[in-house]
């Protein structure tokens, strides 16, 4: 009943500002031929009405997350654009209202009666400067957006993160944890800036890294041009990965279930070839100085997904229960509130990616927000519930359109810390 109410909520706001929009743009650029045309009118209200019944779809509908951020980017950016109108829309409502209080008033002064009617009062029209502004500042965000996309895609920042645990055993204190997510060989066209970023990640001196899945869009080979770069990615005590939805093929027609399989044999020997520890439903011990604790790692597991889940927490947690500290990679954040928090309260922290923050959105130390927050509840950075706790890297890569806005690419540095789980500034 809530939700229906807070439904409808949604859709009146949207509609009302739409119409306050259009009623604006129409009577400040009356001369506008195009303005009158009936099929200009119809298109602005379809565009409108499918842009609207596309976010519900997206937030409430169970679509694949694909098909919901594509409905929230397009309706995200159409958005902007009526945003930046609507101040100059208002500004020039106050200038007519105004304009209409002070002739009231000169005429109510000279007559010495009072007035009981304005209809002799002339019409003020709206001002079509200020509307033909309000569309030039429209087009300005939208503008900015387009050339901040392509400068965004390898900006990568480096993000320092205190992890506390309150079981850490005390050799592991101080540890450096690295964790890079969501690589997506096959998008990138610039080597020279994808091992930029590799080499920024080694300056850190992490002492084990952490790839929470994704390593290509939909084929092994896509790795072909860029695995001598990520062969790179070395820690002392060791690299750990995990598989993401995209590593399995499942987006790509295949001529036979024996050449899925090929891929991904010959992507999981990849992961392999660099050295790297690929966790599949199974466990590792990292020791120091006697002292142990666990990095589990599973297949892809996600709720919101139309896939099939691989994940197997059944696995990856036997003959892990005298360990103090659980920490589990798991690509998808989704499996966190889904499974982990109610089945498995022995997982101390879970690392995941996936979301990308849509690569479009706010992202501050203290602020945060992407539509890809009305699909994924944790989709970047700190969230914790009790003792248990789940970071989500925003991704080292890129998929679908060639464009970050505002959420950058990551590399996330860990430092374990004993003690308390604090509140998390985003959670």
């Amino acid at each position: 009943m809530v939700q229906s109410f807070n439904t409808l909520l949604i859709i009146a706001v949207l509609l009302l500002l739409d119409l306050y929009i259009y009623n604006g743009i129409r009577s400040g650029l009356l001369k506008w031929a195009i303005i009158k045309k009936k099929w200009f009118v119809r298109s602005y209200w379809i565009v409108s009405g499918c842009l609207i019944i596309m976010v519900l779809m997206g937030v409430y509908v169970k679509l694949g997350i694909g098909i919901r951020a594509t409905f929230l980017l397009l309706y995200f950016l159409l958005f902007v654009g009526k945003i930046s109108l609507l101040p100059f829309l208002l500004i020039d409502d106050v200038r007519r209202l105004t304009i209409k209080l002070i002739r009231r008033f000169k005429k109510d002064k000279v007559s010495n009666t009072p007035a009981t009617s304005t209809s002799s009062l002339p019409e003020i029209p709206r001002s079509e400067f200020l509307v033909k502004a309000g569309l030039l500042a429209g087009s300005v965000p939208l503008a900015a957006m387009k050339i901040t996309m392509k400068s965004g895609l390898y900006d990568y920042r480096v993000k320092h993160r205190n992890l506390y645990l309150s079981n850490l055993p005390k050799s592991f204190d101080g540890l450096k944890i690295g964790q890079i997510s969501d690589i997506h060989s096959g998008s990138f066209f610039n080597k020279k800036a994808v091992l930029g970023g590799i080499e920024m990640l080694l300056n850190q001196k992490p002492d084990v890294i952490f790839f929470t899945g994704d390593l290509v869009n939909t084929l092994s080979n896509e790795m072909r041009d860029y695995q001598d770069i990520f062969s790179k990615v070395k820690a002392p005590l060791g690299v750990f990965s995990t598989l993401g939805n995209h590593d399995y093929g499942d987006y790509a027609k295949w001529t036979d279930p024996a050449a899925k399989k090929k891929n991904l044999d010959n992507l999981i020997a990849t992961h392999k070839n660099m050295g790297w520890d690929l966790l599949m439903n199974e466990n590792r011990r990292l020791k120091i100085d006697g002292e142990e604790i666990g990095i589990l790692g599973i297949e892809n597991w996600g709720e919101l997904s139309r896939f099939p889940k691989y994940g197997r927490m059944d696995l990856a947690v036997k003959n892990t229960d005298d360990l103090p500290v659980k920490l589990l990679l798991s690509h998808d954040p989704s499996h966190w509130r889904a499974q982990v928090l109610p089945q498995y309260p022995q997982i101390d922290m879970m690392f995941s990616g996936h979301t990308h923050g849509m690569q479009m959105g706010i992202q501050t130390e203290h602020f945060q927000w992407s539509p890809v927050e009305y699909v994924y509840k944790e989709w970047a950075g700190f969230y914790h519930e009790g003792q248990q706790q789940l970071y989500v890297n925003v991704g080292y890569g890129f998929l679908g359109f060639r464009g970050r806005v505002g959420i950058l690419p990551e590399i996330t540095i860990f430092t374990l810390k004993a003690g308390p789980t604090p509140s998390p500034i985003n959670a």
